[in-house]
């Protein structure tokens, strides 16, 4: 039986060293869910970034983790801003 997908919005803060990274790139291919790019801005100095992550439950999970490894900042999207 497949898991069931969910979406998660979250925000991502780049550190100066990744910037230059296909971070969302590699995050669809090394796991199994799918990227959209709700919003973002990019500096030289920092990346902020909206992005909505598809998927089951544990491979987002995973997606996070990864990213956090990468010294990128995680965090929930509190309100809809975009569809409200």
């Amino acid at each position: 039986m497949k898991a069931k997908k969910e979406t998660k919005r979250l925000w991502l803060t780049y550190p100066k060293k990744v910037i230059q990274q296909p971070v969302i790139y590699e995050l669809g291919h090394k796991f199994d869910v799918v990227t959209n790019i709700r919003q973002c801005s990019v500096t030289e100095e920092v990346g902020i970034v909206s992005l909505e992550l598809v998927g089951a439950r544990e491979e987002i999970k995973k997606a996070i983790k990864w990213l956090e490894g990468l010294k990128i900042k995680v965090e929930p999207v509190e309100i809809n801003v975009i569809e409200s």
